[in-house]
């Protein structure tokens, strides 16, 4: 397995795990933050995580023009998971294709990425490399996030 695809696999398995998180909850529960100030829904914890993933894979790391409003994502709501579903199963094919024309060596190449796709803190200079451990790193801590804001949701701390 190249780096590339161990990256990949590591991404989407994570992203995966994000969205599975949402099993089992009715549309208060992918709705509702629990009352703890700052806190993001279930479903705004995944729309942003899947939003950062593929703005930093397809169009940080691969270059492909795409667009992201991550202001949207923190507004986002859904009475199921199902358009979260498709989102990951969308990119999961669109990182496998760009992924197969990709030459291990770019992994090193360096450049400053674009910044409405960077988010609110000014981009910098990184390689491919580091675009998609920051996608790793994002999605494990929001992953973390969703699971502990389920814990409090399931056991009655919200309203």
């Amino acid at each position: 397995m190249s780096e590339i695809q161990e990256l990949q696999s590591a991404i989407v398995g994570r992203l995966r795990s994000v969205v599975a998180a949402l099993d089992g909850l009715d549309a208060d529960g992918l709705n509702a933050p629990p009352v703890i100030e700052g806190a993001n829904s279930p479903y705004v914890l995944a729309a942003h995580t899947l939003g950062n993933a593929r703005a930093w894979v397809l169009g940080i790391a691969f270059g492909q023009d795409v667009s992201r409003d991550r202001p949207g994502e923190f507004a986002s709501s859904g009475a199921t998971a199902d358009a979260l579903r498709n989102a990951l199963a969308a990119f999961e094919r669109d990182f496998e294709q760009a992924a197969a024309s990709v030459d291990p060596a770019d992994l090193d190449r360096r450049f400053v990425p674009r910044q409405d796709l960077w988010g609110p803190n000014p981009a910098r200079e990184i390689t491919v490399r580091r675009a998609f451990l920051n996608v790793l790193e994002h999605a494990s801590l929001h992953l973390g996030h969703l699971e502990l804001t389920r814990d409090i949701m399931l056991g009655g701390a919200s309203e």
